[in-house]
């Protein structure tokens, strides 16, 4: 998908003002708002998707449409059958990249209300489509059919801000129709069997379909993009698919059937969401979200990966190669950070730094996919990179011993100086086991950022109790905004032999933060909340105050479950599943903080990405919290620790990967977990 982050006003989570820090882009006028897509059946196979109501006509209204490599290669498919469109009766995601639809027709002369023509069509992200009518009216029918046909060849930024231009008009190609845009870049769709007629001016392709009783006919359709002069550096290898062997066939047998429907569909929407970078084929990643954010590799690409893991670890050294290459190298202050837009932080708050944020995961990502059993020549190309990022840490922060976001002069914000303690401390351990100096001033770093913190990070609330402070600025103030990103503070990282890295909190502070993230005020019901629901500027479809955020629940359930507080691990566990089974099992990136009530639905965020990188793995990561799989592949050996609650029964984990080698994990109705599978020589423990 060519680059594109459409900037609008409540932007999902994630999107960016419109600048790189340090370095200004042109600003681009502001739309009033996002076409809505929660609606919609969103097909997708990177660089390829389609966007599609629920009746399965594309009428060309908002964002609908057949779209290949960011741009509409087709906005109108408009199917009648003698002279009236098909009574829609069900549209629904058979995979990541595949819709169906059916509808059905009376034909003249039927007697009674049953419906003797029924139509079905599946349509494929890269605009493939099949229509097929079957007929059970006891009399031979000739029916004309057709198809309206059109396309405005739009980029898929000019579609988001309402301005894609007028439809083009079509010339008869072959068997079916074409379209130039002024740019020369040309749309082709050809259908099989040939029309017996083709009409230009209208867009319209027409059939005489015979149909003997019980029996069928079927039309055929492809579409093809193509542009007169390909973009300086890219590549053919751009328009394939990433290989499926990146991420493996993970699977759930559980008393529960729901964890296995949403494995199945996170690892299906992990898949669709993957391309490759045009001068680096090599290079694949995840896009942040479809259809607004499939641009160049982002931190969010790295939390996905590191999600992951579970799946294998070539996604992770892929998207690492790909961020990698961008990072600034060089004698100047900025040397070793990766470049990023300024991310909203919500309302009477200054933005933060998505490069800042990807700088700080990516030693973390390393030395976690070293543990999950990266490839010795991967860790070896990698560490160079991972070395720069440490070296930015430890020169970036202040003389108050954090870290500001973004500049000298930006806030102190929680979350970052979670990030940042986290890549000290795996950072160390990494340069350590690689024979690296360095490791030693990382833990002093993280030793200072936890003192730090616990000295300015921490505020009493309406009751008198202590809770973390979401950021401090730089002349001291405060904001204290309790949400879901408190989850972070309680993600440490996994070492060696399985243990986890010493948090930025003690057992006291682990304890308030915990009670917090169990409060009816930030647990929804369906996940956490980005802002808690009592505070004056709560919005339950603001993205950062008060929607609920799908990467911060999987990492609160997470974080949760390894600090031992199963009961509130398991509330959130169960709320996102919940939701899932709601949303068809794809969740979106998030969702409207409501409180939950009996007999009601989470409601959606009208531009919301689905699927998202961060919601798909983050599913993962949350329901693998119940095995609480801890590999250490360079110490041979391999740890699980079940949540003690079994909040979703037993469960059956296959398909996973450590060592290179597939692994299998038990957890028993009693919250007994046994190792099935595992590689050759691997110790194991429970």
């Amino acid at each position: 998908m060519a680059p594109s982050t459409v900037p609008a006003p409540g932007r999902p989570a994630g999107h960016p003002t419109g600048h790189v820090l340090g370095n200004p882009l042109p600003r681009v006028a502001r739309p009033v708002e996002l076409p809505s897509v929660h609606g919609a059946l969103v097909c997708v196979a990177l660089p390829a998707l389609a966007v599609c109501a629920e009746h399965g006509q594309l009428t060309g209204e908002g964002p609908e449409g057949v779209y290949a490599a960011g741009r509409r290669l087709l906005s109108r498919c408009v199917l009648r059958v003698a002279g009236r469109e098909p009574v829609a009766l069900q549209g629904r995601m058979v995979s990541a990249e595949r819709a169906v639809f059916l509808g059905v027709l009376r034909v003249s002369g039927e007697a009674g209300p049953d419906p003797g023509l029924t139509v079905e069509r599946t349509r494929s992200a890269d605009g493939t489509e099949r229509i097929t009518l079957r007929s059970t009216v006891g009399r031979p029918l000739r029916l004309p059919v057709e198809l309206a046909l059109g396309t405005d060849l739009a980029d898929l930024g000019a579609v988001a801000t309402g301005r894609p231009g007028p439809e083009l008009a079509a010339s008869v190609h072959g068997t079916g129709l074409r379209w130039t845009g002024s740019d020369g870049r040309s749309a082709t769709v050809t259908a099989d069997p040939a029309p017996t007629d083709s009409l230009a001016a209208a867009g319209v392709l027409r059939w005489e379909a015979e149909l003997a009783p019980g029996t069928a006919f079927t039309i055929r359709l492809r579409i093809r993009g193509e542009a007169t002069a390909r973009p300086a550096g890219a590549s053919g290898a751009r328009s394939g698919r990433p290989g499926g062997h990146l991420l493996a066939e993970v699977r759930a047998e559980a008393d529960d059937p729901r964890p296995g429907e949403l494995l199945r569909t996170s690892v299906e929407d992990l898949r669709a969401l993957l391309q490759r970078t045009p001068e680096h084929p090599a290079d694949v990643y995840l896009a942040a979200g479809v259809p607004w954010r499939c641009g160049p590799v982002t931190a969010e690409a790295l939390w996905a990966a590191r999600m992951a893991l579970p799946l294998g670890t070539r996604l992770a050294v892929t998207t690492l190669r790909a961020i990698g290459r961008t990072q600034l190298v060089g004698c100047g202050t900025e040397s070793g950070r990766f470049p990023g837009l300024l991310r909203d932080a919500g309302p009477r708050l200054p933005p933060r730094c998505t490069g800042i944020e990807a700088t700080l995961a990516f030693p973390s990502v390393l030395a976690e996919a070293r543990r999950w059993g990266v490839a010795s020549t991967d860790l070896e190309e990698l560490l160079p990179v991972a070395e720069r990022c440490l070296e930015w840490l430890r020169r970036v922060v202040g003389a108050d011993g954090l870290v500001p976001d973004p500049g000298p002069t930006g806030p102190r914000w929680a979350e970052t100086q979670a990030h940042a303690h986290r890549a000290a401390l795996l950072g160390a351990d990494l340069l350590d086991a690689c024979g690296r100096p360095g490791g030693d001033a990382l833990r002093d770093t993280a030793g200072t950022l936890r003192e730090r913190f616990r000295r300015a990070f921490w505020t009493d609330d309406r009751a008198g109790v202590p809770v973390p402070v979401l950021a401090r600025t730089a002349d001291g103030g405060t904001r204290h905004r309790p949400g879901g990103w408190a989850a972070h503070l309680l993600d440490a990282g996994l070492l060696g032999g399985g243990r986890y890295a010493q948090g930025l909190l003690d057992a006291a502070e682990t304890e308030r933060v915990a009670r917090l993230l169990g409060t009816p005020t930030l647990d929804s019901g369906w996940g956490l909340r980005g802002l808690g629901a009592k505070e004056p500027d709560h919005n339950p479809f603001g993205h950062r105050t008060g929607a609920v955020r799908t990467h911060d629940t999987a990492v609160a359930v997470a974080g949760l479950a390894a600090a031992g507080h199963g009961k509130e691990a398991a509330s959130l566990l169960r709320g996102l599943l919940d939701a899932a089974e709601a949303f068809g099992y794809r969740l979106p990136e998030m969702y409207a903080g409501e409180q939950r009530t009996t007999g009601g639905r989470p409601v959606p965020h009208p531009v919301a990405c689905r699927p998202a990188a961060v919601a798909a793995a983050g599913a993962v990561h949350a329901l693998l919290a119940l095995a609480g799989i801890r590999p250490d592949a360079p110490g041979r050996s391999v740890s699980v620790h079940p949540l003690p609650s079994v909040p979703l029964g037993a469960i059956r984990l296959s398909g996973l990967v450590v060592a290179g080698e597939p692994f299998a994990v038990r957890v028993s109705g009693l919250g007994l977990g046994m190792v099935e599978e595992a590689a050759d020589g691997l110790q194991l423990g429970v």
